[in-house]
């Protein structure tokens, strides 16, 4: 299992207020783009520029390491039916705590009209679900899930896709296609590795002619990803815990990487949380396999030892996603570029507009 917070002795934790900024919310991205590459894209150079993500690829050096995650997300979001009363009831599975069959135990979050209590039952189409207790370091309530057969197979037919809340709809047609990369391979998230969404087959493509290598690793998002940050120093913050997954492919990929003199990119915050959470004590610059859970805090004065570029999405303020990009971009260059992209009416958050960081701040 790996922990971290602020490893290499980064600077005292930042004071939460640093990491604000006025986001009107005309600027929330409700739906996608009509096409999944043509989200704009702020370049966050030595200057500013403005491209498109259609253009991302060719920005790519030639022979460098772009990472993925191929984390895919679960249907884990369930509108039911509270046995017995016939009252409505609403479920957001957040991890499956036993083995996967037709009978299985999860952390839930849940809502009704009443209480739900230890013996409420739920029933969701094929899927009925039986409070068993309750979490009461998170709020989180511990389900038990059944189905005629597997339950997996039941929630894709009878889930619905796990939209972030902001959005203020129930999810549609749209989002089963485009909340999901188009090389997600496992279940396992709750929401979306954002950055992804934006990537084609069509730019992969591009980026394999310019010989540009391309790993996948997993970490399965959260909730956690979205909590707000109320204490006022970061180090305060009860940092979240994402599964993660850094096979042998991708420490081998690193190293092919390094031997060429070649740059490492991530495609989104949970890719760099991987990589870094992976980093090999014993040689800066490399991996080592790794297989558990990480709650890697990052935040500026954070020393990167793996990740060269980033490509991500515009995220919120005061977030602990914010306060990554953040470490990697500088503080005051990601804050000029934010105070940018309201004024120039960029698309934010989730379905939103995209910024390609080539350097980190050294």
């Amino acid at each position: 299992m790996v922990r971290a917070r602020s490893p290499n002795g980064a600077a005292r934790a930042v004071r939460t207020s640093l990491l604000d900024y006025a986001l009107p919310e005309t600027l929330l991205a409700s739906r996608p783009r009509a096409r999944r590459d043509g989200a704009r894209l702020m370049v966050v150079g030595a200057t500013l520029a403005h491209r498109r993500v259609d253009e991302w690829a060719a920005l790519v050096p030639e022979g460098a390491l772009v990472v993925l995650n191929e984390t895919r997300v679960r249907k884990a979001r369930l509108f039911g039916t509270r046995r017995g009363t016939g009252g409505r009831a609403e479920l957001l599975l957040l991890r499956r705590l036993s083995e996967p069959g037709h009978k299985e135990r999860w952390l839930a979050l849940g809502r009704a009209s009443k209480p739900l209590r230890p013996g409420s039952v739920i029933d969701a189409g094929a899927l009925s679900i039986e409070v068993r207790g309750r979490d009461d370091a998170d709020g989180a309530l511990e389900v038990e899930v059944s189905a005629g057969g597997s339950v997996d197979a039941a929630l894709e037919e009878h889930g619905h896709v796990p939209i972030p809340p902001y959005l203020r709809r129930d999810d549609d047609a749209l989002d089963r296609e485009r909340y999901q990369t188009v090389f997600a391979r496992e279940l396992g998230s709750v929401a979306a590795p954002t950055a992804g969404l934006h990537l084609t087959q069509a730019a992969l493509d591009v980026l394999r002619a310019r010989g540009v290598e391309v790993a996948r690793l997993l970490l399965h998002v959260g909730l956690g990803t979205f909590r707000p940050v109320t204490a006022e120093d970061l180090d305060a913050h009860p940092m979240h815990s994402e599964e993660l997954e850094v096979g042998e492919a991708v420490v081998d990929a690193v190293a092919r990487a390094r031997g060429r003199g070649a740059p490492v990119i991530a495609v989104g915050t949970t890719v760099v949380r991987a990589l870094e959470s992976s980093r090999d004590p014993a040689r800066h610059g490399y991996l080592r396999a790794t297989r558990g859970e990480t709650s890697l805090l990052i935040q500026p004065g954070y020393s990167f030892g793996v990740v060269d570029g980033l490509l991500t999405n515009f995220h919120m303020p005061r977030s602990t996603l914010l306060a990554l990009v953040a470490a990697f971009a500088g503080l005051e260059r990601t804050l000029d570029a934010y105070r940018v992209a309201v004024s120039e009416r960029y698309r934010f958050l989730s379905y939103g507009d995209a910024m390609w960081i080539p350097e980190r701040t050294r």
